[in-house]
């Protein structure tokens, strides 16, 4: 719907101001961006959840080689005491037979020092297979450490976004219920106002009291700066049938989104870097638009709050 808007919006535009078609290729680059700026963050989130699982699969790889390592050393050890056993019945044989003939004794010694050559090979082999054994759990126990500083990031980042879920509950509590939810998901957290708690109809100008819950949400922002701020304008399917510089439902969103954003930049302790504003006109609706209470929810502003992955992706690399 929003789309319709933003193409009655230009078409009217075009047909009022004489507006280049360069003003509509440009918006809709704008819009390919945005839209583009939001797959890219759902595939990094996708991309990390899979290096996140080819960890857990290496490290269970790497647990079961050196399991399968013990075992080899064990019977190395158990051939090493059989080659031991062996050469003490030997050096018994050779007492025996020691009187018995010149001969015998040379073949029994000879056997002696081929057992010992035997045994100093394994003796080496085992020497050499404790060296890699104990090279093996080195490798296990720091990879053991980067997934777990991984996971407790991950937590951590989770745990920040609760708080922070929290903190802007608790500064919002006179709005919920009159329009505005607040909700975490996916690691994200989702603050949606109802545009009857923002904007009369058709205009993109917030009223008192949205400016208001704008500026308290700023506040709670302005602790935060390591979280980026996607701010959606969305509209029901309804084309919009204002007048002036807006053309259709796309126009719309995207001035409503824009007018928050100014309002957030008010507050001088938020990074405008972090902000960002994007129009989605009626193309993702939360309810149905065949009815008023529909109509209702999909109108409105969702500001969705996401955490900077800087650490989290330089200890990937590292990884």
């Amino acid at each position: 719907m929003l789309k319709r808007v933003f193409m009655g919006f230009l078409m009217l535009s075009l047909a009022t101001s004489c507006v280049s078609s360069k003003v509509y290729n440009d918006l809709q680059s704008r819009y390919d961006k945005l839209k583009g700026d939001k797959e890219n963050v759902a595939a990094e989130n996708q991309e990390l959840k899979a290096e996140n699982n080819k960890l857990e699969n290496d490290f269970n790889a790497l647990q079961k080689k050196y399991d399968a390592t013990v075992a080899e050393r064990n019977q190395l050890r158990q051939d090493y005491e059989a080659a031991k056993n062996n050469l003490a019945n030997l050096e018994a044989s050779y007492k025996a037979l020691e009187d018995n003939s010149s001969a015998a004794i040379a073949a029994n010694a000879e056997k002696n020092r081929n057992l010992l050559r035997q045994l100093e090979e394994k003796e080496k082999a085992l020497a050499a297979e404790n060296a890699r054994l104990e090279t093996l759990k080195q490798q296990l126990d720091a990879r053991s450490k980067r997934v777990a500083e991984l996971e407790g990031l991950i937590a951590s980042k989770d745990a920040a976004m609760k708080n922070l879920k929290d903190a802007i509950s608790r500064a919002l509590l006179d709005f919920e219920g009159k329009g505005l939810t607040v909700e975490q998901r996916d690691g994200k957290v989702y603050v949606s106002m109802e545009n009857k708690l923002l904007f009369p109809s058709g205009s993109w100008v917030v009223n008192a009291n949205g400016r208001k819950a704008v500026q308290q949400l700023g506040t709670v922002l302005a602790q935060n700066p390591d979280i980026n701020v996607l701010i959606e304008g969305h509209t029901d399917n309804v084309p919009y049938g204002g007048n002036g510089p807006l053309k259709d439902n796309w126009d719309l969103s995207t001035k409503r989104a824009t007018s928050i954003v100014q309002i957030l930049q008010e507050n001088n302790q938020i990074n405008p870097a972090n902000l960002t504003a994007a129009g989605k006109g009626e193309y993702m609706p939360v309810a149905s638009n065949a009815t008023t209470e529909g109509k209702a929810k999909n109108r409105r502003i969702e500001v969705i709050l996401t955490p900077k992955l800087d650490e989290v992706t330089k200890l990937l690399n590292d990884i």
